[in-house]
């Protein structure tokens, strides 16, 4: 069965609160979406300021986190994505993990 992002890769101002944390603190935003899909959240938030890294930590969270909704998609668009709109990607991460239980303490 597959399915489509909750929010789409543009959504970011669908929960403010997110978008603004994302923006100001990325590495947190970035190990909190490992966190909600099994990575570490230290060191994926770590990996956030190391190049080449960042982009593969990026690449496994946001794929982990397709298989595990059963969203379309392959590592190929998951890089492109990453590559071109990293920033908005990971906001679309977010908004998805926290339908899974992930809190950034921010409600909507």
């Amino acid at each position: 069965m597959s399915s489509d992002w909750q929010h789409g890769i543009c959504g970011c101002f669908d929960n403010l609160g997110i978008c603004i944390i994302a923006y100001v603190v990325p590495c947190y935003t970035a190990g909190k979406n490992a966190e909600a899909v099994g990575n570490s959240c230290c060191l994926c938030g770590l990996a956030f300021f190391i190049p080449i890294v960042n982009i593969c930590a990026a690449v496994s969270t946001r794929g982990k986190l397709r298989e595990q909704k059963g969203i379309d998609g392959s590592c190929l668009s998951d890089f492109l994505t990453i590559l071109f709109c990293p920033l908005c990607a990971m906001v679309q991460e977010a908004q998805e993990t926290q339908g899974m239980g992930a809190n950034y303490m921010v409600r909507e």
